[in-house]
């Protein structure tokens, strides 16, 4: 009877947690049409849903998969808007986990982290090591070539298995229907059931290192799945503890695959790079990008995460003021062709508030100020207006579609 009763609350338990995790799913995609065509019915299509995460028959749907340029050519495979609440499901129930196992100097996708916040530790690990820039130290960053088509998809899943049950007495929901659907999750192959948007002719250019198409079998995660910027960083977690533990690095930081290591000895730092190589292809068969080897002293600065970081200053990078202008000029585009609906609106005020939030962190007041005044179309002053200097956007009560 008992067992019965504690059966019956873990299976209330996912119910409520889905509906929590459709909400969070819907909070950027409530426009597109796959979120749209579930929002219709929702609460009939997580009923459903529940049912077969209970009886062990989920499995994940077609995903859309498409190219895009910006900030660089990447392969995207978009999973159904079901999917996705399954995603954040996961993420849910097993990020406060394995968030108490990363180490503190890893930024991507993580609350109260992200660029800003690296791009802050990398400039104080700088002014620590070099004493306030009176003694000599030295910068190493190092990229790991074609990071998420490289990843062993087995590898992957033992992690996240170990870790969990490391710490399965704390938990409080199912291990065991989570396990299933992270394993369905990892090991779903979207190039087997996936619909191509755009031309086949996109993808001529993209190294095969980049595309899920090309990878070596059982390898590789799409990227844009929320549950693959999780796992990004369960994979390289022990590596993380490595570079710390055992190869003694106090200054160090990373974010997905792109990692930061400061030290005053610069033979030190250059002898450990083949150590750091071993480590990577014995235990995650992983390859350090040969072209992408940055050593120097800290005078000469470093460019990290979108900025310049540089004694007493830091600049924010060329191609994050370039990315702002396309972005600026997509929105234009959409004004050329149609008259903007709220949804549009909405997504143009996310947009530009997003790049306003990083550049405003800088010395780039007059950098904002022409971008916007010389190249944003007049319509959208219509119907946004700017608070705080050049800092945030916000609509207008009568804009309407």
């Amino acid at each position: 009877m008992q067992l019965k009763l504690f059966e019956e609350y873990f299976e209330n338990k996912v119910l409520e947690d889905l509906f929590k995790a459709y909400f969070d799913a819907r909070k950027n995609k409530r426009n597109t049409i796959n979120a749209l065509a579930f929002e219709k019915s929702f609460e009939e299509y997580i009923f459903v849903l529940w049912e077969e995460i209970l009886s062990g028959n989920y499995k994940p749907k077609a995903s859309i998969c498409f190219i895009v340029n910006n900030p660089v050519k990447r392969e995207i495979f978009a999973a159904d808007f079901r999917d996705r609440v399954v995603h954040h499901l996961i993420c849910n129930y097993i990020a406060p986990v394995l968030e108490k196992l990363f180490i503190n100097d890893s930024y991507s996708c993580r609350k109260g982290k992200g660029t800003h916040y690296g791009i802050k530790r990398i400039d104080h690990f700088i002014r620590s090591c070099s004493k306030n820039y009176q003694e000599n130290c030295y910068i190493l960053k190092l990229d790991i070539k074609g990071y998420f088509m490289s990843i062993n998809r087995e590898i992957l899943y033992k992690k996240v298995k170990t870790n969990l049950f490391s710490k399965y007495h704390k938990l409080e929901f199912d291990v065991d229907l989570i396990l299933n659907l992270i394993k369905k999750t990892i090991f779903n192959d979207p190039t087997q059931n996936c619909t191509i948007k755009g031309n086949r002719k996109d993808w001529q250019d993209l190294p095969k290192d980049k595309s899920l198409f090309s990878v070596k079998e059982n390898s590789g995660l799409p990227i844009g799945n929320l549950t693959s910027q999780l796992f990004g960083n369960v994979y390289l977690n022990d590596f993380d503890h490595f570079v710390k533990r055992d190869l003694k690095i106090k200054y160090y930081g990373r974010y997905v695959d792109d990692f930061v290591l400061i030290h005053n000895d610069r033979e030190y730092l250059k002898s450990i790079i083949s150590e750091i190589k071993s480590y990577l292809k014995r235990e995650l068969n992983l390859t350090l990008h040969p072209n992408k080897v940055y050593l120097q002293h800290f005078f000469k600065g470093v460019k990290f995460l979108g900025a310049i970081i540089k004694p007493y200053r830091i600049y924010i990078a060329n191609r994050t003021i370039g990315n702002f202008y396309n972005a600026i000029q997509k929105q234009n585009e959409i004004v050329d062709s149609h008259k903007p609906t709220t949804e549009e609106i909405e997504d143009f005020v996310a947009s530009m508030n997003s790049y306003l939030g990083i550049l405003q962190h800088y010395k780039t007041y007059k950098i904002r100020k022409d971008m916007l005044w010389k190249y944003l179309s007049g319509w959208w002053w219509n119907n946004v207006y700017l608070s705080g200097g050049y800092k945030k956007f916000n609509k207008m009560l009568r804009s309407v579609s």
